[in-house]
This record gives structure tokens, C-alpha cells and sequence, in this order.
């Protein structure tokens, strides 16, 4: 089995895997235009290249989207079904404000090359 994670990665390499988890970051961002389908190509790209990422600072921000995508799902899933009971508006104004939080939160560390916080977790 060829395990991806025990090989050094070149900064090369660093630098795609980056530009990859910021076209997942923009897909998140896209979600809210494009009615949540890049939502799921983006977290379809987090598990295709997760192993990838191993033992790498981009792990974090991998780790990070994942969860984004699941609560975030979670959310509208609950926003709807509680739609007809009047608080779906306001959970899914809450999952809005905490995707769009997550999204900002993961790009600005990006940008810095710099890992997700274990304190903001």
C-alpha cells in the first residue's frame, strides 16, 4: 500500500495542496449563490485528497472544512424541517452566520500559512 503521508512534502507540492483547499474554501463561499452543491464538491475534494494532507499544516484547515460541510448540512436540514414551526428562519440564519464565520476564519489562516488554531476550534 503506498502511504502518501510518511513522504516529505516539497514546497511545490505545499503550494497546490493550498490552492486546492482554497478552491474548496471558494466553493464554500459559493454555496450560498449555487444552492449548496459546491458545498459537497468541495468535502468531496476534502476526502478525495485528505491523505495528502497528512502531517502537513493544510491538515487543520481539511479537518476544518469537514466539519463546516457536516454542521453546516445538519443545520439546513434542521432549518427545514422547522421551517412550518417559525424557528427554521432562525436556525438557519444561525447556521448561515456560523458557515460564513468558519469560511472567514479558515481563509484569513490560509492566506497566513498558518494552521487552524487548536483555541478556535
Amino acid at each position: 500500500m503506498n502511504d502518501v503521508s510518511t513522504e516529505q512534502k516539497t514546497p511545490e507540492k505545499l503550494q497546490t495542496l493550498k490552492l486546492l483547499t482554497a478552491g474548496v474554501y471558494l466553493s464554500q463561499a459559493l454555496t450560498f449563490m449555487l444552492a449548496g452543491l459546491p458545498l459537497l464538491l468541495g468535502v468531496a475534494v476534502n476526502f478525495w485528497k485528505r491523505n495528502e494532507v497528512q502531517g502537513t499544516w493544510l491538515e487543520s484547515h481539511f479537518n476544518w472544512q469537514i466539519k463546516t460541510t457536516w454542521v453546516s448540512l445538519a443545520g439546513f436540514a434542521i432549518s427545514g424541517v422547522t421551517f412550518e414551526l417559525g424557528i427554521g428562519l432562525f436556525t438557519l440564519l444561525i447556521t448561515v452566520v456560523w458557515m460564513v464565520y468558519r469560511i472567514t476564519i479558515g481563509w484569513y489562516a490560509l492566506n497566513d500559512d498558518k494552521p487552524i488554531s487548536k483555541r478556535i476550534k
